[in-house]
């Protein structure tokens, strides 16, 4: 029984680190959802584009 609840505790302990290490909670990551109207997202530079018409 000790050691069932030596894992749970351990397991709680651990887990906002490995959310956190994960981006989540509070990660400033922007997305193609977030661009606006007729702008793309470009993974290069990390930010909205307008894309170039040919």
């Amino acid at each position: 029984m000790k050691l069932k609840t030596l894992f749970a505790a351990a397991a709680l302990a651990l887990a906002p680190g490995i959310a956190f290490a994960m981006g989540g909670c509070g990660s400033m990551q922007q997305s193609a959802a977030a661009c606006g109207d007729g702008q793309v997202w470009d993974a290069a530079t990390q930010s909205c584009v307008t894309p170039i018409s040919s």
